[in-house]
């Protein structure tokens, strides 16, 4: 099945931060490599979606 992935990255105000896209994926596993080098300590959120179905979302803590 080929479908399009993105994960998207939220401030604690709910702005998107940072967004990765792989589009047209076969089924299976992949990785991202996420840079955090501009951004600044604390609380983020992340949103995992595939062909318009969100499949995680969750909070993640970037300590420097």
């Amino acid at each position: 099945d080929v479908g399009e992935a993105e994960v998207v990255v939220y401030d604690i105000l709910g702005r998107a931060v940072n967004t990765f896209v792989h589009s047209h994926n076969q089924a299976g596993w992949y990785e991202v490599v996420f840079n955090a080098e501009n951004m600044s300590s604390g609380i983020y959120f992340y949103r995992l979606e595939s062909d318009g179905v969100v499949i995680a979302k969750n909070k993640m803590l970037l300590l420097k």
